[in-house]
This record gives structure tokens, C-alpha cells and sequence, in this order.
């Protein structure tokens, strides 16, 4: 994308605690708006909600290389990582229950 409204060092952004986004006025009058988890993917265009103006955000990629891969703070994240750790309980190593034969190579063998 080459097209930026404006380029913003991510020191002159707010970060919004209850939405979770790092924000910018935008010329509309609404905001530009980007999370944690987007800079950690290293994306670096904020989007305005309400027109179609991005900015390009200028950070250190390495500030936020420690971010969980989901920033999405309730339910969501919890429930997957009970699930994961009840699927531990069940599981069984493929390689106890790996059987080889030789018979069919020898077979084919002549």
C-alpha cells in the first residue's frame, strides 16, 4: 500500500485501554485505530473506522515481539487454553503405539 494519509511514530498515538487499540485523530473526526496483536504481526497501517484515510505507524517491531498471538482480553482465550490443557490429560504418544513390519519390504524384496 502506498498510499498513506500520514506517517505517525507510535509514541504520538493514545493507547485506549478499554478498546485495546492504540488511536490517532483523523481528519473525519473519528480515529485511526491499531492493536498490539496487529503490531506484533507486524502490521504497521492503522485504519479509520469511518473513511477510508490509513496512516502508516512508525514502532520497533521488537516492542512487542512478547505479545500473546491473541490480545482479545476475556472468555475467548481462557476457554481455548482450558480445552488445551484437558486434551493433555488424554493424550498418547503416537510413537508408543508405532508398530513397524519389515514383512512388506521383505515381501517385495525377491
Amino acid at each position: 500500500m502506498g498510499a498513506y494519509y500520514d506517517e505517525i511514530e507510535i509514541e504520538d498515538m493514545t493507547w485506549d485501554e478499554v478498546k485495546g487499540v492504540y488511536h490517532y485523530p483523523c481528519p473525519c473526526g473519528d480515529r485511526f485505530e491499531i492493536s498490539r496483536r496487529q503490531l506484533a504481526n507486524y502490521e504497521d497501517i492503522a485504519t479509520c473506522p469511518s473513511c477510508s484515510l490509513v496512516i502508516r505507524v512508525i514502532y520497533d517491531p521488537l516492542d512487542f515481539e512478547d505479545e500473546p498471538p491473541d490480545d482479545e482480553q476475556g472468555t475467548g482465550r481462557d476457554d481455548e487454553e482450558g480445552l488445551e490443557e484437558s486434551d493433555d490429560d488424554h493424550f498418547e504418544d503416537a510413537l508408543d503405539k508405532l508398530i513397524l513390519h519389515d514383512d512388506a519390504f521383505h515381501n517385495n524384496r525377491i
